[in-house]
């Protein structure tokens, strides 16, 4: 009896397929999470060059357009920044419905896990359950903005940005973005590390504390630099509204 018991447990166990699909699944969506996040500070430090005026925007604006490859560098081709978001926006769908793999499935579940997630108290998990809500912010709000910039490349600078910002009325869905993309994005920098070990060295434990701190570092510091950002773009927007130059394209030495 044993034996035969045996010899049915070691035919099951031939028949059954290790499927390497879970790993690679799971690989796709560490990477495509790996590259919107760097994609996303990189953008934000470059929309902050605001900050130190109006040309210093224009110059980036300018590079991203590849301008310096036109006669009179006046203007570029607004078809890069134009395919960049397309591209974007192809990897942030990519990424959400890789990741949507594990979001509960129904109501029941996500009853189920929510009841469970306050009886543990557990940061990871409760920073996990933060990317979910995020991200579904995300998905609406960053789709809209993302097919703005595919729609009207043409219209990046700054103060057609800064008109975009306060006079049609968009700075609200901005400041909504801006909180839902840092804090997916540093949480999801942040369980990268952790689910790879990039920085375990001897003492995990002691990493992981370290990654924490880092994780709200890094949050504050692109959070008060977006805000910073924003405030600056609406400054613009309300000036141009004054001045009577909505819808004005700024040309490089006009500022002041």
């Amino acid at each position: 009896m044993a034996s035969t018991a045996e010899g049915m447990k070691s035919l099951l166990e031939d028949r059954v397929v290790k499927s390497k699909w879970p790993a690679r699944l799971d690989l796709a969506q560490s990477l495509s999470g790996l590259g919107l996040g760097l994609f996303m500070w990189t953008h934000l430090i470059l929309v902050s060059s605001i900050l130190f005026g109006k040309d210093a925007m224009l110059a980036i604006t300018h590079v991203m357009e590849a301008s310096f490859l036109t006669p009179d560098e006046a203007g570029g081709y607004t078809l890069i920044p134009a395919l960049t978001a397309v591209g974007v926006f192809g990897l942030f769908i990519v990424h959400a419905c890789l990741a949507m793999r594990k979001f509960p499935s129904d109501w029941k579940a996500h009853k189920t896990f929510r009841s469970q997630m306050a009886m543990m108290n557990h940061s990871d998990t409760n920073g996990w359950y933060t990317q979910v809500v995020t991200g579904f912010i995300m998905f609406f709000l960053g789709s809209v903005h993302l097919y703005i910039m595919a729609t009207q490349a043409d219209k990046i600078g700054p103060q057609l940005s800064a008109d975009r910002m306060w006079t049609y009325g968009m700075w609200p869905l901005y400041l909504i973005l801006l909180f839902a993309v840092e804090m997916h994005g540093a949480i999801g920098m942040y369980r990268l590390a952790i689910k790879w070990g990039v920085f375990d060295g001897k003492d995990p434990r002691a990493t992981r504390k370290r990654l924490k701190v880092l994780k709200t570092l890094v949050t504050v510091f692109f959070l008060s630099l977006g805000l910073a950002s924003l405030a600056a773009y609406v400054k613009i927007g309300i000036e141009n509204v004054e001045n009577n130059r909505v819808g004005e394209r700024y040309v490089a030495g006009q500022e002041g």
